[in-house]
């Protein structure tokens, strides 16, 4: 985190705004989950209105890091795309002051987003359905919410990842019950709205409303309506270009109890706060019904800090006289309450005294055998902070203690054989204890002794640095001529374990590797090792909305032996989310990528324009351009567009030369089985002969998908290519349409060829060669 970004998190909370959420936390003691598959399917919206209007401990529960989706942002794919959206899970967590259960560990974890399915057992037979449904058991112990929500309905037409998140959500309901240290769901509710919009099709009715929650009025820390909070949140994930402004806000949403009767207030019957769980106390009650009054002497107070210090120092005692006289069983079925009510209590007093408190790390890496420091400033009234590391397995740093207002740095010291810390966290609390390494702080305020858990400013990671690298470390062979790469630093001693027949020269930071002349077709991987282990590389990447992030792998060098013809063509990339601009220069393709197009180019420099994915809504130079690149096509020229969402700046009638329509909702066209039947409708299409003939062999060993965002109209000049459907599905053919146009040409590929270059499927990047044929 740069000064800039501490200045920026500082300016958007301010201490009354912290102090006002700090005291709301006290109204309520239940707990929410709402559950989904992927990073922004969480009810923000919903979930703002609970939290700040009613107070309650909300948890997102997520089964995936999202690393099989798409980014509007840069070009972040798999596991970093996968390190970004965990990042913007959290900083929208964040805004909605929500605890995160991260219940997928990254692309190596059987509970990844592989990219789409259409039911809920396509999905299972990935993640296992005994382990999900087991993962979110064990977040219901560990939480223990009184009412879950999932995000979608278990119901065809919706993506299968959520339907699979849906019925392990009611599944696990069961068997949290059981075992050691049980927790019984009291709520079990499903959303009595559809599902259907621009990219889902629920085609079975929601269930019965049983219950409406109404948002009244607005938050009185901000002024903003509920629903405008929870967009706040939803912005942060800007991968996926979340983020809605609706001029009339919504005010209500509609629930289904699984198996309840009509309801008028969330979990109906359950203790809302201190004051109702006081009846339920025995012993305790007294205290807890002194707590409840403290609590509500705070609010009164407020915005006067010294008067809520005083009033939750009072609660604070209290409810620490209340866990001293609880009986057994009510410390069973209510102890998590008061102990959660005590930390939070903690929090807000440390909130109305004016005690900030902040942490850096002098390396956000540290490697196994070094040291580091955690530089640790606390501001605000003079207290004494005892101060205690809780930092990754094989580092370790001693308890110090910190005279306030002042500035300290704290030695770590890392053991040689100290284990690499993971790269995806199990879980997110929105009262911080956050990542491999955090400070336990405690302090005594006001006469309360109060314990706070403080984040490091970016996560610290144990692991050797990063060696090094080679760059590209994808290639191409399409000859027997040597593979000129480039080293990232020139003096390691980096060895290679080379095939058999493989010849290699270096010099300084140039490596020549020379393929066998008789090398098959097909791929190979070579591994990188330095001094006999294996070397570790980097992918970074840097947003303000998250920071920076980096994700490391053990490098390896990937290659593919393959026969490609290349039409004589000048090519000009038009980058969407998608990069394909490396792979056709690795292609050796004529190739010139526009960064920025100038509003004055005409296109008449190239025979081909390839208009990368969605990039007509992620590029605000390309619609200005429009008119020049429809005389370009007429002129003779050949435009080919990869795929585009509808709704976001397609236009039927006005983007593309002729009219075509991408298909909604995007389920229905779209083909998720990768090796889905391909039928080749015009075989002797120019596109499909030449300079490579395309055939079934072309279309094997496709990942992830065949395509998504198929044309599903389009002018009867456009001629279907291909046909392909997933099982038991009608045949889809907007997969690859071509029409002439004028002298030109214009061609709509929403296969995912961008994806298969990355994975190195020959076919890929034989169909990808026809396609930039000039017209």
């Amino acid at each position: 985190m740069t000064p800039q970004d501490r200045l920026a998190r500082s300016e958007a909370a301010p201490a009354l705004l912290r102090l006002h959420r700090a005291l709301t936390r006290l109204t309520s003691v239940l707990t929410v989950m709402n559950t989904g598959a992927h990073p922004d399917d969480e009810q923000s919206c919903l979930l703002a209105w609970l939290r700040f209007g009613q107070g309650m401990r909300l948890v997102i529960a997520c089964s995936t890091r999202g690393e099989g989706g798409q980014n509007i942002l840069g070009p972040e794919r798999g596991g970093l795309l996968g390190l970004l959206r965990s990042r913007e899970l959290e900083e929208a967590a964040r805004v909605l002051d929500s605890d995160i259960a991260w219940l997928g560990h990254g692309p190596d974890d059987p509970v990844h987003d592989f990219g789409f399915s259409k039911d809920g057992d396509q999905t299972f037979a990935r993640w296992g359905e005994a382990r999900i449904t087991a993962r979110l058991a064990d977040a219901y112990r560990r939480w223990r919410p009184d009412v879950v929500i999932p995000t979608f309905l278990d119901v065809p037409g919706q993506h299968g990842h959520h339907r699979a998140m849906t019925r392990a959500a009611e599944a696990a309901l069961a068997l949290a019950a059981q075992g050691p240290d049980p927790w019984q769901v009291a709520r079990f509710y499903l959303p009595a709205w559809s599902g259907a919009g621009g990219t889902y099709d629920d085609t079975e009715p929601p269930p019965p409303e049983t219950l409406r929650i109404t948002a009244m009025g607005t938050d009185p820390a901000t002024g903003a309506e509920y629903d405008e909070i929870g967009e706040w949140s939803r912005r942060r994930h800007a991968s996926q270009g979340m983020g809605e402004w609706r001029d009339v806000p919504r005010q209500s949403w509609s629930l289904h109890l699984r198996g309840g009767t009509l309801e008028t207030v969330m979990a109906e019957g359950l203790p809302r706060n201190l004051a109702e769980l006081a009846s339920l106390a025995g012993p305790a009650a007294p205290s807890l019904t002194d707590a409840a009054q403290a609590i509500e002497d705070a609010l009164a107070a407020f915005p006067h800090p010294s008067a809520c210090c005083k009033a939750l120092a009072r609660a604070g005692m209290c409810v620490d006289a209340a866990l001293a006289s609880a009986s057994a069983g009510f410390m069973a079925a209510h102890g998590h309450r008061l102990h959660r009510k005590r930390r939070e209590i903690g929090h807000a007093l440390a909130e109305a005294a004016g005690l900030r408190l902040f942490a850096t790390t002098s390396a956000r890496r540290l490697a196994p055998g070094s040291g580091g420091e955690i530089h640790v400033t606390a501001r605000g009234p003079a207290l004494s902070l005892d101060i205690r590391p809780a930092l990754p397995l094989g580092a370790s740093a001693p308890e110090v203690t910190l005279a306030a207002p002042g500035v300290l740095a704290i030695p770590i010291e890392v053991a040689p054989d100290a284990p690499d810390t993971p790269q995806f966290h199990p879980h997110w609390d929105a009262l911080g204890g956050n990542g491999p390494g955090h400070l336990r702080i405690g302090t005594q305020i006001v006469g309360l002794q109060v314990t706070l858990d403080l984040d490091l400013d970016q996560p610290l990671a144990l692991r050797p640095a990063a060696g090094p690298a080679i760059r590209p470390d994808l290639a191409l062979i399409t000859s027997s001529d040597a593979l000129e790469l480039r080293l990232t630093d020139s003096e390691a001693p980096l060895d290679l374990d080379l095939p058999p027949g493989w010849q290699s020269a270096r010099h300084e930071d140039r490596l020549s590797l020379t393929p066998p002349a008789d090398l098959p077709s097909g791929k190979v991987e070579i591994p990188l090792r330095l001094q006999q282990r294996p070397v570790l590389t980097e992918t970074h990447g840097s947003y303000p909305h998250v920071g920076s992030f980096a994700l490391a792998r053990p490098a390896l060098l990937r290659l593919l032996r393959l026969d490609l013809s290349l039409p004589d063509a000048r090519v000009a990339y038009i980058r969407g989310t998608d990069d394909a601009g490396p792979w056709l220069r690795r292609m050796g393709l004529d190739v010139t990528a526009l960064d920025a197009i100038d509003p004055a180019e005409d296109f008449s420099a190239y025979t081909t324009v390839l208009v990368g994915v969605v990039a007509f809504g992620a590029r605000s130079d390309l619609p200005p351009v429009l008119p020049a690149l429809h005389r370009f096509v007429r002129a003779g020229g050949h435009l080919v567009t990869f795929y585009q969402r509808p709704d976001q700046g397609w236009q039927p009638d006005h983007t593309p030369p002729l009219p075509l329509t991408v298909g909604g909702p995007s389920v229905r066209w779209r083909v998720t089985d990768p090796a889905a039947p391909v039928t080749v409708l015009a075989p002797d299409h120019p596109l499909l002969t030449g300079p490579n003939r395309i055939g079934p062999e072309d279309f094997l060993g496709w990942h992830k998908e065949r395509g998504l965002y198929f044309a599903s109209d389009w002018d009867p000049v456009y001629v279907p290519l291909l046909s392909c459907s997933d099982p038991g599905e009608r045949p889809l053919l907007g997969a690859l349409l071509s029409a002439r146009v004028g002298r030109g040409r214009h061609s709509h590929c929403a296969l995912t060829l961008h994806h298969q270059l990355d994975q190195l499927v020959p076919g890929a990047f034989r169909l990808l060669a026809n396609l930039l044929q000039p017209a």
